[in-house]
């Protein structure tokens, strides 16, 4: 029989029992559009947290305390802003030094209340971040030497606490204490579902005081260029290694944290593979019992067809067949429902989503290998029937 032959044949078994062979369908579709849709998930995420970083710029060191490895538990900050003021006087003319305390606080003004990122930070945080003041303006030095009570807010910060109206010059209060706004930043958007414009940022000092600490959690030394990063991560370690371990702090550049977030992201990546292939194993194995049903169904038929001359091979091959050609239209519509949704999530969600043609080929080809694999014993189980007993069959 050839191939042809055997999915007519095939095609006029399936058209014969709707019914069932659409809930067969059914389970496979689920399967490839779990692939598709939670590997968009996994690329998705990875490609923001990319893009993030890439933002920060390749001249961008940060120093965290600790040892930062993936896997590696969180470690209580020992920078203190006598750090950060000691790496901004040896880095003078050569790079630009700013420090951050990070809390989440719900910040208040008037009868209108929101959670925001609360950051303590020094003067040089916009120009080392790169961010930009859309109105007002950003802290002063003096502002930070004085603990002065005032913050600049993120964009969506801004427009949740004051609704229709501007802040510049109105009052918000954190931990009962109040601080008079002088500036708003550019929106920046969103990344993984978390909004990075709900922030409000105040003077380290003043924030050191509302939090009672005397931390840093975060060192940012922005160099002149990529070609720069050697020189001054050396002077960055030279001056830390005075009061600290080599293993109470990092000192990272782009492509290192690019690279343990690509660690941390493939993890992810393979753990949503790996629930998604669940489903479809799953699928599988209602492609197996259905064929081992149909096997059954048609014993007589099967034991004619082999009476009037038709080999173990080509029953086998068409049971074969008909399980690849219901695993392969699983797979299209899988593939079609998967990249659909995941469209939907990138447009209307903030779960970023991004399809692949890989994702789209190891879906397609391992929805019809799982034809192959759980069609293979239905298939030799009805080709190895004998004639005479298959005829007898009631």
């Amino acid at each position: 029989m050839s191939v042809t032959e055997a999915a007519k044949v095939a095609l006029t078994a399936i058209a014969a029992n709707r019914l069932r062979s659409a809930l067969t369908v059914l389970g496979v579709v689920i399967g490839v559009m779990s692939v598709v849709l939670l590997v968009a998930v996994g690329t998705g995420a990875r490609d923001e947290v990319t893009a993030g970083v890439e933002d920060l710029g390749s001249n961008l060191l940060l120093v965290v305390p600790g040892t930062f490895e993936f896997g590696q538990a969180p470690t209580v900050s020992k920078f203190t802003t006598d750090e950060v003021d000691r790496l901004a006087r040896e880095l003078t003319g050569r790079a630009a030094v700013t420090g951050s305390l990070a809390s989440g606080e719900t910040v208040r003004a008037g009868t209108v209340s929101a959670f925001a990122s609360l950051l303590g930070v020094t003067a040089e945080f916009d120009e080392v971040l790169n961010r930009e003041v859309a109105r007002g303006e950003f802290l002063t030095d003096s502002d930070v030497a004085t603990g002065r009570r005032v913050a600049v807010l993120g964009s969506s910060a801004g427009a949740a606490l004051f609704p229709g109206s501007d802040p510049i010059g109105k009052n918000v209060t954190v931990a009962g204490v109040r601080f008079r706004v002088i500036g708003v930043l550019d929106e920046l958007g969103a990344a993984l579902g978390v909004d990075r414009d709900s922030q409000v940022l105040l003077p380290i000092t003043a924030a050191q005081r509302l939090l009672g600490t005397r931390r840093v959690d975060t060192i940012f030394v922005k160099a002149p260029d990529a070609a720069a990063l050697d020189a001054v991560t050396a002077s960055v370690e030279s001056v830390l290694d005075d009061r600290l371990g080599p293993e109470e702090y990092s000192v990272l550049t782009q492509s290192e944290i690019l690279g343990v977030a690509g660690q941390i992201l493939d993890t992810l990546t393979y753990v949503l593979a790996a629930i998604a292939g669940i489903s479809l194993l799953v699928g599988g194995i209602g492609v197996s019992n259905i064929m081992l049903v149909s096997v059954q169904e048609r014993t007589r038929e099967i034991g004619l067809r082999k009476a009037l001359g038709a080999r173990t091979r080509d029953i086998t091959s068409q049971f074969l067949v008909e399980a690849m050609v219901l695993c392969g239209v699983g797979g299209v519509l899988g593939i079609g429902t998967g990249v659909g949704l995941a469209f939907v999530a990138e447009r209307f969600t903030p779960v970023p989503a991004a399809v692949t043609a890989w994702s789209v080929a190891l879906a397609f080809g391992t929805s019809v290998a799982v034809g192959v694999i759980f069609g293979v014993f239905p298939a030799r189980r009805a080709g190895r029937l004998d004639p005479v007993v298959a005829l007898r069959y009631e």
